[in-house]
């Protein structure tokens, strides 16, 4: 492959699965300028690695473990641990134009299930992204998360419960 060729199919790779990897690397971070950082180097990585790529499995899948791989990395860093992270809220609440209270109040709902979805474990939040959000298949969350079956099932089978469990809760305190 020249290097004209890999350029093209890199910034086509980054037109095509830019804007969903930020959403996954959000997911972990929950900074929009680190998600994109890892991103970068995502795309870094795959650039250095393309000509490698043996197709076992999809790009997508391939850029997904590539992303989840670096998010991880960077929660265990040094500059992670030293440097504050905002607030969720900080980072995704959006600005409420001055609408109906039935508007007002479907917001709220879906911040309120953000922060749920956001209070779970990594592993459990990472299925429930990418089954729910990403409309992946169970086969292809075995792919990018790297365990067998059982355990992704059962993890979303977990999350689930949890976030019915929090819901619930918030319904009764609320």
């Amino acid at each position: 492959m020249t290097e004209q060729q890999k350029e093209e199919l890199l910034e086509k790779i980054m037109i095509q699965h830019g804007d969903d990897l930020v959403r996954l690397a959000f997911q972990y971070v929950k900074d929009h300028e680190t998600a994109k950082d890892m991103v970068q180097n995502t795309f870094i990585k795959c650039y250095q690695n393309l000509e490698t790529f043996r197709y076992d499995s999809s790009i997508k899948t391939w850029l997904y473990r590539i992303t989840i791989n670096q998010c991880k990395d960077y929660l265990k860093s040094w500059n992670y641990r030293k440097t504050s992270v905002r607030e969720f809220i900080e980072t995704t609440v959006t600005t409420v134009l001055p609408s109906t209270e039935k508007q007002i109040l479907k917001q709220a709902e879906k911040q309120e299930m953000r922060d749920h979805i956001f209070s779970l474990a990594p592993k459990y939040r990472e299925v429930i992204f990418l089954y729910y959000y990403k409309s992946l298949t169970m086969e292809e969350i075995t792919k990018i998360t790297e365990v067998n079956l059982n355990t992704v099932k059962t993890r979303l089978r977990r999350a689930k419960d949890q976030l019915k469990e929090a819901i619930e809760e918030a319904n009764i305190y609320g």
